[in-house]
């Protein structure tokens, strides 16, 4: 065979491999408003930029006629490429091949970007569209599992690892994105769940949807496992470019700088107004978040679960970093079950990848109830306080209002190594409410008075007394808990000139096989 001929016998695999399981399929992909495996990661990625590996791969299973039906690339495309400049590597699940069930020889794709990207410290991301475990392969494709899910073990907090649900991912599928950082699914398209309506039928008797048992909507508001819903694919993958932007390539790497031309001294005057006069009213978050950040450009990670806490990503000066705010909009702020288990797992995340993390506090407490108490908030409560605990990273805490109780100290105080503490005029640092303090320091005397106009005007009198006591941040800062009290309009200035302060922060833990974190 002459060199051209053995070219053209390259070039003809390459398109046939670039066909999938057929062009059939293809359409049939495109008409469920989904793009295939090839296509995702060319949006994806900077163009021209891919590099595939593993094209001429097929499987090797024969029970079931499987040795007479085989397609090029064997159900995953898998390969590298650059994002913004930035290498990453990256897998993508071909569901017009065989449902892009996974294969022994899917499996061994997969692992092979996933190891050569912990060689050289590169994100993985992960496009996820498949029918789960290849039935035809039995054990063989349940140890393929079993071996992604070691990797992503392995390369917990030392790469960024990114699962993207662009279709069905179902059973044993679902454990290997809950063991990654960032799980993004797209609504009406894709779904999670570990066992599918037919089965929940026939073992509970409950009728329900796909959709509704494991769609995004679902798992972005009531599950907490999806921390991105998007409309559509094409959403998806702008979002996906643009978190990747906040993250560091490694555990060992400071997070990107963005030459940043908002003024580091610009004064938000709306700060000085934004808390209400009423200590029970609420106020929205958020605009304090934009207003302090950098072009006022916040990445909210979770926005509709545990909307009583608030995560993300922004930018100080160009610096990346992790913002973590208690929301007055919802449950007052108070931290629960879910708000905790948010929380810690975003500030584990950030303090992993050397993102410094800045707290904006207003928390009247943990939520009460049986309900909490049944459900284990102690343990719960317990992660966030560990996550930031442990935490190394730059620490930079403003109290707004309220900093009540054990709810204080958890939200990233001085006393768990909070690096600058700083509080707005506003702060109220207590053990608790000025009601609640007087219903227990003078229940007696409050007992003792039988009117009920005075027994009130008595309350009144004593929780003003509490109030002019503590509803003021001097108390703490006496004691310097506080570094210092600020103009709430300075509040930007002065959050980045902490954050360059601590720049060259160096605090290690004491060594340990690994820590025994509250589960």
């Amino acid at each position: 065979m002459k060199m051209q001929e053995k070219i053209n016998e390259l070039l003809e695999l390459r398109t046939k491999a670039r066909l999938g399981g057929g062009e059939k399929r293809v359409e049939k992909q495109h008409s469920q408003g989904k793009y295939t495996a090839r296509e995702r990661i060319l949006m994806f990625l900077d163009e021209g930029s891919f590099e595939e590996f593993d094209m001429f791969v097929t499987h090797r299973c024969t029970n079931f006629g499987m040795d007479k039906e085989k397609f090029l690339s064997d159900g995953v495309v898998t390969g590298y490429g650059t994002v913004d400049g930035r290498l990453v590597y990256v897998f993508s699940q071909d569901f017009t091949v065989f449902g892009g069930s996974l294969s022994e020889t899917v499996s061994q794709k997969i692992c092979k970007v996933m190891d050569q990207a912990m060689k050289v410290g590169a994100p993985v991301i992960g496009f996820n569209d498949s029918g789960g475990a290849r039935i035809q392969e039995g054990v063989n494709s349940l140890s393929g599992y079993g071996e992604i899910f070691q990797r992503n073990i392995e390369a917990s907090g030392v790469i960024p690892q990114i699962s993207v649900i662009f279709g069905p991912c179902a059973g044993g599928a679902v454990y290997s994105p809950a063991l990654t950082d960032f799980i993004m699914m797209a609504k009406n398209t894709s779904y999670m769940f570990v066992t599918g309506p037919k089965v929940v039928k026939t073992v509970t008797h409950e009728d329900i949807t796909v959709e509704d048992l494991g769609g995004a909507s679902v798992h972005a508001s009531k599950s907490g496992v999806a921390h991105f819903a998007v409309d559509d694919e094409q959403q998806g993958i702008a979002l996906l470019r643009e978190l990747i932007s906040y993250l560091p390539s490694n555990n060992m790497e400071v997070p990107p700088y963005v030459p940043c031309e908002d003024p580091i001294n610009r004064l938000e005057d709306s700060l000085n107004e934004i808390i209400p006069d009423n200590p029970n009213k609420p106020y929205d978050i958020k605009e304090v978040i934009t207003a302090i950040v950098d072009n006022g450009q916040f990445l909210e990670i979770q926005p509709n679960y545990a909307p009583n806490i608030v995560i993300g990503f922004a930018r100080f000066n160009g610096m990346s970093v992790g913002v973590v705010a208690n929301q007055p909009k919802y449950l007052a702020g108070c931290l629960d079950i879910n708000a905790s288990r948010k929380g810690a797992r975003f500030v584990r995340f950030c303090d992993a990848f050397n993102i410094p993390l800045v707290t904006l506090e207003d928390v009247p407490g943990f939520l009460p109830g049986s309900g909490q108490e049944y459900g284990g908030i102690i343990l719960h409560g317990a992660k966030l306080l560990y996550a930031y605990g442990e935490a190394t990273v730059p620490k930079v805490t403003v109290i707004l209002r309220k900093a009540y109780g054990g709810a204080y100290i958890v939200m990233s105080s001085k006393h768990l190594r909070g690096d600058i503490n700083y509080a707005w005029p506003t702060a109220e640092i207590a053990v608790m409410g000025g009601k609640g303090a007087v219903e227990v320091l003078k229940s007696k005397e409050i007992k003792a008075i039988e009117d009920p106009q005075k027994q009130a005007e008595f309350i009144a009198e004593k929780e003003q007394e509490y109030r002019d006591v503590f509803a003021n941040p001097y108390v703490a800062a006496k004691y310097s808990y506080i570094d210092d009290v600020i103009e709430p309009r300075n509040t930007r200035f002065r959050v980045i000139r902490a954050l360059e302060s601590l720049k060259n922060k160096r605090l290690e833990n004491p060594a340990k096989k690994h820590d025994n974190l509250p589960l």
